[in-house]
């Protein structure tokens, strides 16, 4: 039934494009592949992880003159451009690649969900990781993208402890990552109260729900205030320092690493608990 209602709803959608032959053109917009693996602000996902490695291995090997600078393509990806580039160490990834791998990485969900199913619950936890697995391997991947898992995990949030700290690790995570979209100056005191107070509302309102249960491990509540120091050091510190000039794509680099090894965490939490099924307590009923 609900394989026949995206049916449905896909034809309708289309149809006007296939009768006046504009499938081509809806198709080129909505697969950008010559836009290149990253956007200009990189998405805090699996691919931003691997274009800092590479970078990293890039500049390391020049350093200590392990490489020929001659045989080395240079590496346009920290230019805050939307193009094709190819890797320099690492091996190049094509949209073939990316496809391969969010496909990989949606299957358990989906098999779990098939033979082991665990009624609305467990297919809106499929729902949060196909969303995921989607934005972390995707090609091209546009970084407001996360809010599409972060709001169907909010359902779940209520009803089990494990599932309100995953919760709270990806909504804090994923929406800091959406911070560098808000760059003026005015903006800056407008996105952190804003973040605070949601952040405020959401810990002290799960904890209340969940009083004897902890919700977040100590290396994950580290992690997540590590969030405050890499905002002091792009918003305030960077901006005044020489390396502004030179290199004034590393705040966002920095930015969307760190989120990264919270989102690719969080995401997997959300696998473990899919595949070892409901917790022994009891779902919490929210009154």
């Amino acid at each position: 039934m609900l394989g026949l209602i995206v049916c449905l709803v896909s034809a309708v959608s289309l149809g006007p494009f296939l009768v006046w032959g504009q499938l081509p053109q809806l198709f080129s917009r909505l697969f950008p592949f010559k836009r290149g693996l990253c956007h200009a602000y990189w998405a805090p996902n699996v691919w931003a992880v691997y274009n800092s490695l590479d970078k990293t291995l890039s500049v390391l090997g020049l350093k200590y003159q392990l490489l020929d600078p001659a045989k080395i393509p240079k590496a346009a990806m920290t230019g805050g451009l939307v193009q094709e580039f190819q890797h320099s160490i690492l091996p190049s990834v094509t949209p073939l690649a990316t496809l391969c791998c969010t496909a990989i990485s949606m299957l358990p969900s989906v098999f779990c969900l098939w033979f082991k199913p665990q009624g609305p619950r467990g297919f809106l936890r499929c729902l949060v990781l196909c969303a995921l697995s989607s934005f972390l391997f995707g090609w091209h991947v546009h970084e407001k993208a996360i809010l599409l898992a972060i709001l169907p995990l909010s359902l779940l949030s209520v009803e089990r402890s494990r599932d309100a700290g995953n919760y709270l690790i990806l909504s804090t995570t994923g929406h800091f990552s959406l911070f560098p979209l808000l760059f003026t100056t005015p903006e800056l005191p407008i996105k952190i109260l804003l973040m605070l107070l949601f952040s405020v509302y959401s810990f002290s309102s799960l904890k209340a729900l969940f009083r004897n249960e902890p919700l977040l491990h100590w290396l994950e509540a580290v992690y997540l205030i590590g969030l405050i120091p890499i905002e002091i050091v792009c918003e305030i510190v960077f901006p005044f320092t020489s390396w502004a000039q030179k290199l004034p794509f590393l705040p966002l680099l920095l930015t969307s690493v760190y989120c990264a090894f919270g989102i690719i965490y969080a995401w997997l939490k959300l696998y473990i608990s899919a595949f070892t099924g409901p917790s022994e307590d009891k779902p919490k009923k929210v009154q």
